[in-house]
């Protein structure tokens, strides 16, 4: 088998889609979680600690004076160290894993409660299988 038919063969294995449908989704639902977090959970918290936005939340390594902002920070090359961004990816990050809980609970439970039904309906006999669980037993006594 050539390095190309080897390689089509892996690309074509259902594995291969998954994963790519799994980083399609999982970069829209990022999208999402940053929307959320920027715009929606960040602005109430920082009134809550008095205004302040996280994302300004920084230390400037270089300079003698003191800035502002981070942008300004940045714009003079007083090298900061930006950790409200920090803040705001651990935040992000603490919502989606609770994101993916929370659906991996769900799937869980649904394939829980799947698998009890395939396990009921299996459970009842067919009526060809009680035919031929009669017609054995009959056997067995005709035997004997």
């Amino acid at each position: 088998m050539s390095f190309f038919q080897e390689f089509k063969t892996f690309i074509a294995r259902g594995n291969m889609i998954d994963l790519a449908t799994g980083i399609i989704i999982g970069t829209a639902f990022t999208g999402v979680v940053n929307g959320l977090v920027n715009d929606i959970l960040m602005p109430p918290l920082g009134v809550l600690i008095g205004g302040i936005d996280f994302s300004n939340f920084f230390v400037a390594l270089s300079g003698d004076q003191t800035y502002t902002t981070l942008k300004a920070a940045q714009d003079a090359g007083a090298s900061p160290i930006a950790y409200g961004k920090f803040l705001n990816a651990v935040i992000q990050f603490l919502i989606v894993s609770f994101a993916v809980f929370v659906l991996i609970k769900q799937v869980n439970k649904l394939k829980t409660k799947v698998m009890k039904e395939e396990e009921a309906a299996a459970a009842v006999a067919t009526p060809t299988e009680v035919l031929l669980t009669e017609i054995r037993d009959l056997m067995a006594k005709k035997g004997s």
